[in-house]
């Protein structure tokens, strides 16, 4: 019940976290997205005789003041570099520079191109994919919790979960973006919507095990008060949820420390998102659930005084 009393305080620390990821979207916008949602080309580079570190290799690539190109290491010896369409005549400088004007041995393993018409095709199917999520998960939740129409709609059930998505998503996305801007190289590319969607998978999953507790101790009546009863239903899955949470998050840890180059940002998104999904799942979902049911009895017992 500790929750449910002080849900006022769990409602205000979740919009000052909103906000707070709001922040870095709006201010540092736009955004910079990968070569597969604006066009672009990669380049996979090897290096028989030893690759040079990042730092190293970053500050020759900053030589071109070209905007957006992002280095990731991959394999034993290659990098992967990801920036603006090329002409012929860039690529050759490109590769000039990444080979130190030839004092460095360089093999060109990979070349490919991506137009923006593409980019752009790609980027609205990303858009489309995670409202589409979205609308089969309110739909989903609304069909199941069917037959527990009181107090309040099954379509609530839905509802108040895709604010918890909402909450889920804006977290990690203003997170990345900021930690992007100050600290690593980051692109919002086809692997960060991967991130996203399994996160929004995660985080209803979460919330749907605390709201089919809250189901089940409805029809049996346990408690009359719905505040009650939706208190003792948190308390019921809450070490459930952070035991599971927790297990999630090491594999994800485990992944990004010990895993590629090319998944560490992944890996980090996820690792942002698992715990902002625990969070919302325990503390923002369920006691939505109490405020509504809360206003629309007091809604109605004010009908009530006036007739």
């Amino acid at each position: 019940m500790f929750i449910i009393k002080h849900k006022k305080f769990f409602f205000i620390l979740s919009g000052v976290l909103t906000l707070l990821a709001l922040l870095p979207l709006a201010v540092f916008y736009p955004w910079n997205f990968g070569i597969e949602f604006t066009g672009g080309t990669i380049l996979e580079a090897g290096f028989p005789d030893g690759r040079p570190d990042a730092e190293t290799l970053k500050a020759r690539l900053a030589t071109l003041e070209w905007h957006g190109v992002v280095a990731q290491a991959t394999g034993e010896d290659g990098y992967i570099v990801r920036t603006k369409s090329l002409s012929e005549p860039e690529r050759q400088e490109l590769m000039r520079v990444i080979s130190d004007d030839g004092k460095v041995a360089v093999s060109e393993r990979r070349f490919n191109s991506i137009g923006p018409t593409i980019g752009s095709e790609l980027r609205s199917k990303a858009l489309w994919a995670i409202l589409t999520v979205i609308l089969a998960i309110v739909l989903y939740i609304a069909f199941a919790f069917r037959h527990v129409s009181h107090p309040i709609s099954s379509w609530v059930y839905g509802l108040v979960a895709i604010v918890a998505l909402i909450h889920d998503v804006v977290v990690p996305t203003g997170v990345y973006i900021a930690l992007g801007h100050f600290f690593i190289d980051v692109q919002i590319d086809v692997l960060f919507v991967t991130a996203i969607l399994t996160i929004l998978g995660f985080s209803v999953h979460d919330t749907i095990v605390v709201f089919d507790r809250t189901r089940e101790n409805l029809k049996l009546r346990t408690w009359k008060e719905f505040n009650v009863t939706v208190g003792h239903s948190i308390e019921q899955t809450v070490v459930r949820s952070i035991n599971t949470s927790f297990t999630v998050l090491l594999v994800i840890l485990a992944l990004y420390f010990v895993g590629g180059e090319t998944t560490k940002n992944f890996a980090l998104t996820l690792a942002i998102g698992i715990v902002a999904g625990t969070y919302s799942s325990i503390f923002l979902a369920s006691p939505l659930l109490v405020a509504i049911e809360e206003w629309q009895r007091k809604r109605e017992g004010g009908r009530s005084q006036r007739k």
